[in-house]
């Protein structure tokens, strides 16, 4: 494949085509009561999933990658049992698709979430965001666990450290790699969490979050849900969040100084890891990635 292709199409070598043909094939074969909705691709920053509107209500999410596939099974078992639990919204299965056509995973149906992704820098109103988010983390982080998945995302930082540091070489000349480090470092000198075990959204990022009328109207992909250490939702306080609404998050979660600490450095190690990955093939994950890294080394609120 060459680069040009890979760049707006696959960030992923091992990439299906996954077109608007293909979709109306795995709806007249599995699903032929939406055959003749109308089916337009969703553009999107996103690299896990891809996702077309089905008719005005209804959207069709497909894996784009292997490590993102197992991923449909659990929103379809979990959603539906977290959604009454939480503040607003959240992405509801209708249908379950399986392989075929030359596609290799399951896909979903999904009811359409309206609302548009907010633009990093220009949030109109980011205390009442703040507040927003630190609602919906506190409720999900209240529903009950038990017989949950764990999250990926839901573990200590220094499962980390490899990948991190690994990534840190690769930035050399792009990035201060010293202040990186010594923030890196600093981290997982920390003590270890002591809060119970619980759900947590796992990638809660601009492309996740919805909005409408400067309000938080839905969370979208939990396609890295489970239950675990949460610590790694604090990470929107930095990749969404300006410095001045920071304090009210915070405040709203009663983040202590180290749990505050560790997810700056998750905040930090995510962008990181995905900088390199994505710079010449996702330009928008790629801009975030340096916003996140740039606010996170100005960041002097512990």
């Amino acid at each position: 494949m060459c680069a040009a292709a890979r760049m707006h199409n696959h960030p992923h070598d091992d990439e299906p085509d996954i077109d608007a043909a293909l979709v109306r094939r795995l709806l007249a074969a599995q699903f032929p009561q939406w055959r003749g909705l109308t089916l337009e691709r969703v553009p999107s920053a996103g690299t896990d999933n891809a996702m077309f509107r089905l008719g005005p209500e209804l959207a069709v999410r497909l894996p784009r990658v292997s490590w993102a596939a197992d991923s449909v099974a659990r929103e379809q078992q979990w959603l539906p049992r977290l959604a009454p639990h939480l503040p607003q919204p959240i992405p509801e299965p209708i249908a379950h698709g399986r392989p075929a056509s030359g596609y290799p995973w399951e896909w979903s149906v999904l009811r359409w979430r309206g609302g548009a992704n907010p633009v990093v820098g220009s949030v109109t109103a980011p205390l009442r965001l703040a507040q927003d988010l630190a609602a919906f983390v506190s409720a999900l982080r209240a529903a009950d666990p038990a017989g949950a998945p764990s999250s990926s995302r839901g573990v200590p930082l220094a499962t980390r450290d490899a990948a991190t540091r690994a990534a840190i070489g690769r930035l050399t000349g792009t990035i201060d790699t010293t202040a990186a480090t010594a923030l890196w470092d600093k981290a997982l000198q920390l003590p270890e969490p002591t809060a119970r075990p619980s759900w947590m959204h796992g990638d809660l990022s601009p492309g996740n979050v919805l909005l409408a009328d400067q309000h938080l109207v839905s969370v979208i992909d939990f396609g890295l849900m489970g239950v675990g250490d949460p610590t790694a939702d604090l990470i929107v306080a930095w990749n969404l969040l300006p410095a001045t609404a920071r304090p009210v998050f915070r405040s709203a979660l009663a983040v202590d100084d180290a749990t505050w600490e560790r997810g700056r450095a998750w905040a930090l190690s995510i962008a990181l890891i995905q900088l390199p990955y994505y710079r010449s093939t996702n330009p928008s994950l790629a801009a975030n990635s340096r916003h996140v890294i740039r606010e996170v080394l100005a960041d002097r609120s512990v």
